[in-house]
């Protein structure tokens, strides 16, 4: 497929804002792609790689506006492209506004002109610049991307610019794109769902779904190696769980960082809530594991920081913080462990010696659970007496954990989903998980940093405000904060910026208020920063849905 074509898609998809007609145009643009299926069911949501493989381009947003220039023109510089960007706020609008395709070099494939892109050839260059690495790799991704945008048309480029940031955004979500599969190739919306949960991968169920139908995709299995996303919880009450389900699992929720543990009987992979490896940052939990798991399997659980206890025997959990010294950590690993000790606490099983789990019972795949792993098993109580959870509560409040989880017996395991089968009850006051988008330099002794951070909420279309964050940050945060965030610059006005969505931050507050100050209809009522969720992405963070939620919640009492 040439990659004009896409784009000529990818157009009439983002002019559409009925859900129904735009799954019909998916639908049309799957069918229509031939070999390059895999790739244009990734394109269209604007993923390079699968959703569970954690390669990224590793494309900041300089680079790429670098890149733009150069193909527009010896008289257009970054900085032009950047001052493009803050009059019209979104970057495919600025690379379609200038005319490619003059500017000839090495890089610029049969030496410039446009002589048409396919998307397999976008998808093979994209690739090529993500493995370029050590000494010259900055230049090297600079002249794909330069070259690439010198053989775009206008439409072309908006949508590689958009495709290269990871800000597609033209309405079509996960949804969407399962819809359209299910549509093109006459199968079972069931069965691509499931197929989706079990592999992360849209352009592999695509094809299989073209290819086999529904019996290629009832196939589809869990692979050790390849993770699925985490079956996520929701806030809930003792009553709700009591109601709903008669007896609940009850056990302790742990302020840690969620891992998904991977072992084939002779290596271990550990990967982040999304889906990141991280096992070279991990060497005692890989250790642990080792020694600990018998048949292959495939575990999920949380990592928590620990340290002795100075009254006696055992260990006491550390905050969150303490965690994120270590998780996403590339160099001096050895010198951390020494400084930060990480203990597993393995509470699901969704694969144990070659029998895929998913679909088996809450405790079910705990008692596989306790078969595979010898120690390092969350205790879970099976009770349907409100003081027993409460005993149980008290407990982990004790122990110094965060609370509780409240789940369903007999619940399946559904990676991705936050539905109501697992509740997570924490007795302090709620923090929101939100996402930065913009910030102000600050004055005097704190002039060279970030000083405040503009906060939103996720909706289904992108990003509404809700509030700003100074408070709870040292100096020495401040400068972290900034040297994480200043390459994330999308444009500045005076002291203000705008930050490309791409860091989460957790955030405490006293109450939510409705307020028209915030595009959201919200504001916090003194907000406190608390941690930065290394461990979420902004797909991850708190939706505005939830807001509205505990605003209600806050008000009804």
């Amino acid at each position: 497929m040439d990659f004009a074509d896409f784009a000529a898609r990818a157009e009439e998809i983002e002019a559409e804002s009925a859900d129904l007609e735009i799954t019909a145009l998916v639908r049309d643009l799957f069918e229509e792609s031939n070999d390059d299926l895999p790739i244009v069911a990734r394109f269209v949501q604007g993923r390079v790689f699968p959703a569970w493989d954690s390669t990224t381009l590793d494309i900041g947003p300089n680079l790429c506006y670098e890149a733009i220039a150069r193909a527009a023109g010896p008289n257009v510089t970054a900085a032009d492209v950047e001052d493009r960007l803050a009059e019209t706020g979104e970057i495919g609008e600025v690379a379609a506004s200038y005319e490619f395709g003059g500017q000839r070099g090495l890089a610029s494939f049969a030496g410039g002109g446009r002589d048409g892109l396919t998307v397999s050839e976008v998808d093979r260059s994209l690739r090529d610049l993500a493995a370029a690495e050590g000494s010259g790799s900055r230049d090297r991704k600079l002249d794909v991307l330069f070259g690439l945008f010198n053989r775009s048309s206008p439409a072309e480029a908006r949508y590689l610019a958009r495709l290269v940031l990871s800000e597609m955004r033209i309405g079509v979500g996960e949804g969407t794109v399962r819809d359209a599969i299910a549509e093109a190739f006459d199968a079972p919306v069931a069965a691509v769902e499931r197929a989706l949960q079990v592999s992360n991968d849209y352009g592999r169920v695509a094809e299989l779904a073209r290819e086999e139908g529904e019996a290629g995709l009832e196939g589809v299995q869990l692979e050790i190696g390849r993770p699925v996303q985490a079956m996520l919880a929701q806030a809930g009450t003792v009553g709700d769980a009591l109601e709903a389900w008669g007896t609940v699992a009850v056990e302790t929720k742990y302020d840690g960082a969620r891992v998904q543990v991977h072992y084939d009987g002779e290596a271990v992979s550990v990967f982040s809530r999304n889906m990141e490896d991280v096992t070279d940052a991990l060497p005692e939990i890989v250790e642990f594991v080792e020694e600990n798991v018998g048949p292959p399997a495939i575990l999920d659980g949380e990592v928590v920081a620990v340290e002795p206890r100075e009254e006696g025997d055992g260990v006491r959990p550390l905050p969150f913080q303490e965690v994120l010294r270590r998780f996403r950590r590339k160099h001096d690993v050895g010198r951390m462990r020494g400084e930060v000790t990480l203990w597993l606490h393995a509470f699901d099983c969704l694969h144990a010696d070659g029998e895929d789990l998913l679909e088996a019972p809450l405790t079910e795949r705990y008692e596989r659970l306790t078969e595979v792993l010898d120690g390092g098993v969350s205790k879970l109580t099976l009770t349907d007496d409100s003081e027993e959870i409460a005993a149980v509560e008290a407990a982990a409040l004790e122990d110094g954990h965060e609370g509780i989880m409240l789940k369903n017996p007999e619940s399946e395991y559904t990676p991705g989903r936050r539905g109501k089968n697992w509740l997570k009850r924490k007795p302090d006051v709620e923090t929101l998980d939100l996402v930065v988008t913009g910030a102000e330099w600050g004055e005097g002794r704190r002039a060279k940093f970030l000083g405040t951070f503009l906060l939103s909420a996720r909706t289904e279309s992108g990003y509404e405000t809700i509030g700003k964050v100074a408070t709870g940050i040292t100096d020495e945060k401040l400068a972290e904060l900034t040297g994480l965030l200043e390459p994330e610059i999308e444009a500045q006005d005076g002291k203000d910026v705008t930050i490309r969505p791409s860091v989460v931050f957790e955030v405490g507050y006293e109450e939510i208020q409705r307020s028209p100050t915030y595009s959201s209809g919200y504001a916090l009522r003194f907000p406190r920063f608390v941690a930065v969720r290394e461990d979420k992405d902004p797909d991850d963070a708190d939706t505005l849905e939830r807001v509205e939620r505990l605003a209600g919640s806050s008000n009804a009492t």
